[in-house]
């Protein structure tokens, strides 16, 4: 036996070895910390449907941020985004239920500062250089005053909540250009409009990092599952009620927005 034992203690050693590299490399407990889901229709899942008693602000069981909550099980979660809000919005109606406990806020807002639902109606029922006009004056709104806006958010958020994660996610491309639809808006509407979510993502990006915010572009979230796009479509054309239009549904919380907030947050 005396012969076996330096054999069982290397096995024994070289075993805890391997247990202890197992549990290194386990994947980190989630934040269990109080998440705080505040902006627009885009953060409260306008246009997945299961809305419950939410009323006109239209939160959905569906959204990004109650599937991030139920899959992580925060401590608390409050969830206060809000369909139509602008940042002026979340301000004074929402930024309360970010305490200095918060672990986790998210935020999507900016679009409807921008007249971005305005953008949509003009491109819907006018002429293509009369889309692309209106399309100009939100970008041009977007460079010169949202800024502003959202730094207020922003440091908002920040001095209520000095030690929370804080991610933005920002709006995809409605259109695929060049894609499948025979029907609808002409591509030169729909290049106006995404060229409008690129000066979105390119004003939210920069102020975003200026606050040491993680920023989700929701373009890349949503590629090639945007309107005309061949892959399963995330984002609803005109539909009924027409406040859901252009919005994600169901599988783009699930698939586009749930998905990349999941790897950052």
């Amino acid at each position: 036996m005396r012969l076996f034992r330096p054999a069982l203690r290397a096995v024994v050693v070289a075993a805890a070895a391997v247990f202890a590299v197992g549990l290194t490399s386990l994947p980190a407990a989630a934040a269990t910390g109080k998440y705080v889901a505040l902006g627009d229709s885009y953060a409260s899942g306008t246009g997945a449907g299961s809305y419950g008693s939410s009323g006109a602000c239209k939160r959905s069981a569906k959204s990004y941020a109650q599937l991030w909550a139920n899959a992580n099980s925060p401590s608390a979660f409050s969830f206060v985004a809000c369909s139509g809000a602008v940042t002026s919005d979340v301000l004074n109606n929402q930024l309360s239920a970010v305490t200095s406990d918060a672990a986790l806020v998210t935020l999507s807002v900016g679009g409807n500062d921008a007249g971005f639902a305005d953008v949509m109606i003009t491109c819907n029922t006018s002429s293509d250089s009369t889309c692309v006009a209106r399309n100009n004056q939100a970008q041009t709104f977007a460079r010169s005053t949202l800024p502003g806006r959202l730094d207020a958010v922003y440091s908002g958020i920040r001095d209520r909540a000095p030690s929370a994660k804080v991610v933005v996610l920002g709006y995809p491309h409605i259109y695929k250009i060049g894609g499948t639809c025979s029907i609808g808006l002409s591509d030169t509407k729909r290049a106006a409009i995404n060229s409008s979510a690129d000066v979105l993502a390119s004003v939210i990006s920069a102020r975003a990092a200026a606050y040491g915010f993680t920023f989700v572009d929701g373009r890349a979230a949503f590629s090639g599952h945007e309107i005309c796009a061949s892959g399963t479509r995330w984002i609803n054309s005109v539909t009924f009620p027409v406040d859901e239009s252009y919005h994600p549904n169901a599988a783009g919380h699930s698939g586009g927005y749930y998905t990349a907030l999941d790897r950052v947050a």
